[in-house]
């Protein structure tokens, strides 16, 4: 499986606490994805994703929730609890290609 990590995101509003991720990507690579590509990839164990704590200079892995009555979202998993590490990530610029 390979390992990708994820230090920015995209949304249709940045500031919209509503607005969920379209794209994860890596400035330094100059790659993006959309969250529908990146879960499948999760869930057939293709890949695996993740962002980096600085600070305690670890990584927290991406990984898929499925709740009652919602789309699939993307969300990071440490320490055995869910967080929004990810939203914290930069914005994707428009040198990240698709992929």
């Amino acid at each position: 499986m390979h390992e990708f990590e994820v230090n920015c995101v995209n949304k249709p509003d940045r500031d919209s606490p509503h607005e969920a991720i379209t794209h994860i990507g890596n400035t330094f690579s100059r790659w993006r994805m959309t969250t529908e590509a990146a879960i499948a990839s999760i869930e057939s164990k293709s890949a695996a994703f993740y962002t980096v704590d600085k600070s305690r200079r670890v990584r927290l892995y991406i990984g898929v929730v499925r709740e009652s009555g919602q789309a699939p979202y993307l969300r990071t998993y440490a320490d055995k609890t869910w967080n929004n590490n990810l939203l914290a990530q930069g914005e994707c610029d428009a040198g990240c290609k698709l992929v």
